[in-house]
């Protein structure tokens, strides 16, 4: 461990205001996952962290918050419905009281603790640990320096610019190999669930773990 790991604040940012337009009507954070919201799945992998705050739609809150319940977490509401996950990690980030923050999208039920951890230890003295999967950086599950990833999201919303990579560019960032990603990592940390098919796969998956 790094000598400042064990009085460094560390929170997370988990984003959950996306449409889920393939999903269908329903909203996929909230869809119960083998008896579980999604949403909470995630939450509770990354639960033992100082902070914990949900950025989602005005109209999710109320939902989130009950499929949350008993968990040290919160909800944050975007103010720009819709703007995309640019403004849900900025709000999140400005919600924290941390010195790091794991930013993860809502629809990573696979999220491995383990490897987050191993993202903060790789994020000291910089401002992010972000890791490199198949060829390209994945800002949504990555680690930032808290008030440094706010403000270069705020500087990238003001020039218009929403992709999270561009918040990027302004960052010194730590970048995580395919090698470190496998001997830290579960292979479906970065599994995310975009269908049906997806969702129904990834419930065979935890319905064996739990068995």
């Amino acid at each position: 461990m790094t000598p400042d790991s064990q009085t460094t604040r560390r929170g997370c940012v988990i984003v959950a205001g996306g449409r889920s337009t393939r999903f269908g009507e329903q909203d996929k954070v909230l869809a119960d996952l083998a008896g579980v919201p999604m949403v909470r799945r995630v939450a509770e992998r990354l639960s033992g962290l100082d902070e914990l705050v949900v950025s989602c739609r005005a109209d999710q809150t109320a939902a989130i918050e009950r499929a949350l319940a008993g968990m040290d977490g919160r909800c944050v509401e975007d103010p720009e419905p819709d703007g995309g996950p640019m403004v849900g990690v900025h709000t999140g980030l400005q919600a924290l009281d941390t010195d790091y923050a794991a930013v993860v999208a809502a629809d990573m039920p696979f999220v491995d603790a383990a490897f987050v951890s191993q993202l903060f230890e790789r994020a000291a003295g910089h401002d992010a640990a972000v890791p490199r999967h198949k060829g390209w950086l994945q800002p949504t599950q990555a680690v930032y320096r808290t008030d440094a990833m706010a403000d270069a999201c705020a500087s990238a919303l003001s020039r218009g610019d929403r992709e999270l990579r561009a918040a990027l560019a302004a960052l010194d960032c730590a970048v995580v190999t395919a090698d470190e990603i496998r001997e830290y990592a579960d292979p479906r940390t970065f599994t995310n669930l975009n269908t049906r098919e997806e969702f129904a796969a990834a419930e065979r998956a935890l319905d064996a773990e739990e068995r």
